[in-house]
């Protein structure tokens, strides 16, 4: 016993190696010579705006990135959260190596929190011409597991407990793909056992150049380490290039993405209008927000939330006048929320939100603390869906995987249907205090519309609305199917020892770390 407590003792002193002084680079100007920015410049009605193309489709989202990947000419710069070391991390790495041996430049930032099982996959990836490899606010060892990350740091679990969350892909300066997605099988509908209802958007125009900009703050911040800093090799770089190969050549991931003819939307595969020299967007003025990467180092909730993307998004929110909807998979408003919720609709606003329900949600904690208050809320007036995993499997048009487990993942919000909000953050805790966030904030009422054209597919097909029952305090949860009107009175999908011990935890969860 003792040896064992020593040895966790001694294993939380891991300390990060130095970060040697590094040249700062910037983002790479669009170039007249590059495809995609001709494209990008042929499709653009007016030089102050910005175009957007929804993906609501997993495939199509996917497709979007490796086209993009085929075509650029001059640069790609890559920030995730979470890149797998799956079918779909590998299509895209493959992608991205192919894009090097070309002459791009590619830079990929990732979030080392998920990286486990990838290190090899960063590491060799790093040794090929034209490829930098980055992680935010890293680890310094113990890389077996997360377990074993966070043992080996407890002293620096401060530090650690803030992650990096934004997501963003842009190429040649001329084309950004952003919104919810990070890059696993689950957010494009290719996993067997789980898969998410998920959000991105293409977008040209005015808002690349500050999108570039927010990248380059993150890429050259002192919270990121050169992934050899952090895993060291002594193998040589062509060895190292061959293994890389091996990882991303061989396997599933050489299967071609398989694409519907045309999406919920009704567009067709970005191919097509690449291929055409046009894209079909709809165009409006837009601006983009992101955390400073500083908000790792802050010491409190506070502070960290005075560098929130969050505020920018629930600012428009509280200023609505007449409507909002939102798609939050993890949603706790907290007691202010609800005031401020009530007190829209105490002005005649009407709110729509869409979220998880205990079944759906991949943290049943984060469900725990939603939970808390919706009664309160639907006693303000605002309409509460929360997505079913059985009632997705029978929505057609969002062409999901039968056999796999549906959850929410889009984060969206349309105010007074015309401006949108579309990105990385969720309205809870973590979002606004713990992790960095990425979004766009569109005044587009084109765009809008096809949002909450997509929110209302989820809503309608997939999801429940929850309301009172007779004694106007009980639960229930109301659909339709081919037979009428369904009414539950427990949490849709779940089994009664999943909501007995949801109950016993609910006291314990600490709603800040949520």
């Amino acid at each position: 016993m003792f040896a064992l407590i020593a040895s966790f003792t001694l294993a939380g002193c891991g300390m990060l190696p130095p970060l040697l002084e590094r040249t700062p680079t910037v983002a790479l100007k669009a170039a007249p010579d590059s495809e995609l920015v001709k494209i990008a410049e042929r499709s653009r009605p007016a030089p102050e705006l910005t175009g957007f193309r929804l993906m609501p489709l997993g495939s199509y989202a996917l497709d979007t990135r490796v086209q993009l990947a085929k075509r650029v000419k001059h640069s790609l710069d890559v920030q995730y959260y979470l890149i797998q070391n799956d079918m779909t991390g590998r299509l895209l790495m493959r992608n991205l190596r192919d894009a090097a041996l070309r002459g791009v430049r590619v830079r990929l930032l990732v979030d080392d929190l998920y990286t486990t099982g990838g290190d090899e996959m960063f590491r060799t990836f790093a040794a090929f011409e034209n490829v930098e490899v980055r992680l935010f606010n890293p680890f310094c060892c113990g890389r077996q597991s997360l377990t074993s990350k966070y043992v080996a740091s407890l002293g620096d679990f401060g530090r650690l407990n803030h992650r990096m969350h934004n997501k963003l892909f842009i190429a040649d300066g001329a084309m950004v793909v952003a919104g919810g997605r990070n890059i696993a099988d689950e957010y494009f509908m290719r996993s067997a056992t789980d898969n998410f209802v998920d959000m991105d958007v293409l977008a040209v125009g005015d808002v690349v150049p500050r999108l570039q900009g927010i990248f380059d703050t993150y890429w050259n911040s002192p919270h990121v380490y050169p992934v050899q800093t952090i895993l060291a090799s002594d193998v040589d770089r062509d060895e190292l290039r061959r293994r890389f190969d091996r990882i991303v050549d061989e396997g599933e991931q050489m299967m071609a993405v398989n694409l519907p003819p045309i999406d919920i939307l009704g567009y067709g595969p970005i191919r097509e209008d690449l291929e055409a020299g046009r894209l079909g967007l709809v165009w409006g003025n837009a601006t983009a927000f992101a955390d400073s990467p500083e908000k790792v180092t802050a010491t409190s909730d506070e502070m960290a939330r005075s560098m929130s993307v969050s505020m920018n998004v629930m600012d428009l929110i509280w200023k609505s006048h007449e409507d909002v909807v939102i798609s939050s998979p993890y949603f706790i408003p907290g007691d202010m929320g609800v005031l401020a919720f009530g007190d829209l609709r105490k002005r005649g606003v009407k709110i729509t939100i869409l979220t998880n329900s205990l079944a759906s949600n991949d943290e049943p904690a984060v469900h725990t603390g939603y939970s808390r208050y919706r009664v309160a809320l639907l006693k303000s007036g605002v309409d509460l869906y929360e997505l079913s995993p059985s009632r997705i499997i029978q929505n057609k048009r969002l062409m999901f995987p039968g056999a796999s487990l549906g959850r929410l993942h889009a984060k969206t919000a349309v105010i007074d249907r015309s401006i949108v909000f579309i990105g990385s953050m969720n309205l809870d805790p973590r979002s606004a205090s713990k992790n960095t966030e990425l979004g766009i904030i569109a005044e587009c009422p084109d765009l809008a519309k096809e949002v909450i054209r997509v929110i209302h597919i989820s809503k309608l097909q997939s999801a429940y609305r929850l309301r009172f029952g007779p004694d106007g305090e009980t639960l229930q949860w109301l659909t339709m199917d081919d037979d009428g009107e369904v009414v539950l009175v427990a949490e849709p999908d779940t089994t009664f020892f999943t909501r007995f011990q949801n109950m016993l935890l609910a006291p314990f969860v600490p709603e800040q770390q949520l």
